[in-house]
């Protein structure tokens, strides 16, 4: 599996805490991001979950190579850039 192969793995994986993350009071920012990605691209929810889990798993893979705590700061920056996804760090 080459690390495309596994980026979309880990997106698919992480598509139920994402739509947790929208029912949940304490990220209120997830939900306003899946909000306006929805309005800005005529997109479908799943491609607007799936960019949101996309930046969730580059969060979770920055801390992973950083050994730091998950930087609420960063995924929310990460999620401001949608619907453009991100590119580098």
């Amino acid at each position: 599996m080459d690390e495309m192969d596994e980026m979309d793995e880990a997106i698919k994986k992480l598509i139920p805490a994402v739509e947790e993350q929208l029912t949940s009071s304490d990220t209120p920012y997830v939900k306003e991001a899946f909000e306006r990605i929805l309005q800005e691209d005529d997109l479908e929810e799943e491609e607007a979950k799936a960019m949101i889990a996309f930046c969730l798993a580059d969060e979770i893979e920055a801390l992973g190579k950083e050994e730091r705590a998950f930087s609420e700061n960063r995924y929310k920056m990460l999620l401001a850039f949608l619907p453009k996804m991100p590119e580098g760090k």
